[in-house]
């Protein structure tokens, strides 16, 4: 992988092509992401090329052992994270996530400056981001199940009917499609097509839907299915 970048969901609007055909498009605020940190094989065990996107105030940072304070996390010790920020030589950032790239060593710390032009009109990407909550869902707005009768006295119109069998095996496999906690999960959207760029405002529009309420993290990578 050579190209990726980390994005927010704007949302959703329509353009036309030049033969006036209308395409659905999702507006994605792409970058610019800063290089934090660059891991390769003989340090880290694996070549890889960690950025920052989104500026982040400095007040509400994890400081380092030196620094005034030193916010703790509630599930374990405080994280030194302005710490490594500025090792970098940048501002505190909110999100920072890692890209496996093929040809790390062509980034610095610091200075190399991933942007919404690393990609060009017509590329094919892979679109990562978690999915909207629904929260406690039945199996028929889950899974699309049949509802039971409506009439005749029925008391199960959109209860799952029997889940289990008869005496053999006698119980529920696993995996057995429930109601239960719809979204909030990631979801990886393949090959999907860039229609249009906006370098000086780094905003990429991608054809269809990208998975994510607005304002959400989309992680856009080169596509895995190249040429198919």
């Amino acid at each position: 992988m050579k190209k990726a970048i980390l994005a927010r969901k704007v949302g959703m609007t329509q353009i036309f092509n030049e033969d006036g055909v209308l395409i659905p498009v999702t507006v994605l605020q792409a970058g610019p992401c800063v290089v934090t940190q660059v891991k390769t094989i003989e340090n880290d065990g694996y070549n890889a090329v960690q950025v920052g996107f989104s500026e982040k105030k400095e007040r509400i940072t994890t400081k380092d052992v030196s620094g005034k304070k030193v916010i703790r996390n509630p599930h374990g010790a405080g994280k030194a994270e302005m710490g490594h920020f500025k090792k970098a030589n940048t501002t505190a950032k909110v999100f920072v996530r890692e890209f496996r790239f093929d040809n790390v060593d062509e980034y610095e710390v610091g200075t190399s400056v991933i942007k919404a032009d690393v990609f060009a009109v017509g590329d094919k990407i892979d679109a990562t981001a978690t999915s909207k909550g629904k929260g406690f869902a039945s199996g028929i707005k889950r899974y699309g199940m049949a509802t039971g009768p409506k009439t005749h006295g029925s008391k199960h119109h959109r209860h799952t009917g029997s889940s289990g069998s008869a005496t053999t095996p006698g119980r529920v496999f696993k995996g057995k499609k429930m109601p239960g906690h719809m979204g909030n999960v990631r979801i990886t959207i393949q090959n999907l097509e860039i229609v249009k760029i906006d370098a000086e405002n780094d905003v990429i529009l991608v054809r269809g839907a990208v998975p994510g309420p607005k304002k959400s993290l989309v992680m856009i990578k080169e596509t895995v299915k190249a040429g198919k």
